[in-house]
Order: C-alpha cells, then structure tokens, then sequence
C-alpha cells in the first residue's frame, strides 16, 4: 500500500525536528480550515497521545 501523502512529508521535512506543542497547533490549524477532517485527527492525535499506554493493547 503507497501513502503518497505521507512519502512527500518525509521527503520535504523528514530531518526536521518538530514539538508536539508546534503538531499540535498545526493539527488545530487544519481542523479549522477542514471541519469535516474533524473526527480523524482527533482519532490520530488521541492515538499518537496513548501509543505508549499499556492498558490500551
């Protein structure tokens, strides 16, 4: 399966370093200017939120 999307973000800004603070705002940014994106990235960012959380496995 290709992610083309996902294949340009490293490409263009794959050795940057962001924080999770600045992803987050980013995240706002695009809910904002997309609503109806609404649900799947509250969906991502609640996932990338408990990765580690090992009472979710």
């Amino acid at each position: 399966m290709t992610h083309p999307g996902i294949e340009e973000l490293v490409t263009r800004r794959g050795e940057e370093s962001v924080s999770l603070e600045w992803l987050g705002e980013r995240l706002r940014d695009f809910v904002d200017l997309n609503p109806e994106f609404e649900t799947p990235i509250e969906r991502f960012a609640t996932w990338l939120a408990r990765l580690d959380d090992e009472d979710d496995e």
